[in-house]
């Protein structure tokens, strides 16, 4: 879709322009962002297996070990680019109109939400499909500790959106892990803020900060984030927990400068901008992320059964 200064603006000056691009995201939210080395870095994580000894007077000590591992976060380049007519381009100067900054602020919209999809999912954000670059580096793919959900459960009863939360924590707990974080859908969100005090014939509700879809930031204390980001496409992941603030690192190694491009086919459609009178607007980022250690982590996923909690299938411990 090229766009033609005629088919969208009357002459009068028009002095801004509404942004509908819609974009966020959860991780952004849980974990402050780093500078990635353009060729990327390694990070390396560090633990003592053992505990302390207890060593008697002239008594023998024994090693208590170190582990040492390595994590590679290399960052990948994404773009977003579109076509303008370049009459459309010097007559939304001439009228004021902020074009460029709404395209630079549309951009950042969609790449927070691309690291959304990318470092949970795996995916590219536009096919919507597993993408060789990211290569599994993604908690979809490196989790192996899950809680089940039951998705719009019947009865009160029965709705384990809270239980699932639970579990899921406790799991991390297990492997001494602090969990500094929730991300959950908002199928889960609803059904949490349909829970109410047993026994309260009044129907007081549990978690009132989630009535009419709201995102309060936190819940019982602990940072939440509610977004459908961790449940798109044919993903059946509803909710991911974990140590984000110490086990997972993202950041951007090279910010390359919105280009407004004016020869040669930079969209690879076939069609030569100067042979038809179009300018190309494309912004580009490295972003990249690591998730140091996936033990630190637990998936919610939609299940038909009550809550369980275990291991995917062929995955050892």
């Amino acid at each position: 879709m090229v766009m033609s200064r005629g088919e969208l603006f009357s002459p009068e000056i028009v002095s801004d322009l509404i942004n509908k691009t819609k974009g966020a995201s959860a991780l952004s939210q849980l974990s402050a962002s780093q500078p990635i080395p353009f060729n990327g870095q390694k990070e390396f994580t560090f633990s003592m297996a053992k505990e302390i000894d207890v060593v008697a007077e002239n008594g023998k000590k024994t090693e208590g070990g170190v582990i040492i591992e390595p994590r590679i976060m290399k960052p990948i380049k994404v773009e977003y680019g579109a076509r303008f007519s370049d009459e459309f381009l010097y007559s939304a100067d001439e009228q004021k109109m902020n074009i460029l900054k709404a395209f630079n602020d549309g951009f950042a919209l969609k790449l927070a939400k691309g690291l959304d999809l990318m470092a949970m999912l795996g995916i590219n954000p536009r096919t919507g499909k597993p993408s060789d670059v990211i290569a599994k580096n993604d908690f979809k793919d490196k989790v192996t500790t899950i809680a089940t959900y039951v998705k719009e459960a019947t009865t009160k009863e029965d709705n384990n959106a809270d239980e699932a939360i639970s579990n899921a924590i406790n799991e991390v707990a297990k492997k001494d892990f602090s969990v500094s974080g929730v991300i959950a859908n908002r199928d889960m969100s609803i059904d949490l803020s349909k829970l109410t005090v047993n026994g309260d014939k009044n129907g007081t509700r549990i978690y009132p900060q989630l009535a009419w879809g709201a995102n309060p930031g936190s819940l019982n204390g602990m940072p939440l984030q509610i977004t459908n980001n961790i449940s798109f496409g044919d993903s059946d992941l509803t909710g991911l927990v974990g140590d984000f603030a110490t086990n997972f690192r993202w950041g951007y190694s090279k910010q390359i400068p919105m280009e407004v491009i004016r020869y040669g086919d930079p969209d690879n459609s076939g069609l030569d901008l100067k042979g038809y009178n179009q300018v190309y607007l494309r912004a580009e980022v490295y972003l990249g992320w690591g998730i140091l250690d996936p033990n630190a982590f637990a998936l919610i996923k939609k299940g038909a059964e009550k809550v369980t909690t275990g291991k995917k299938p062929g995955v050892g411990a």
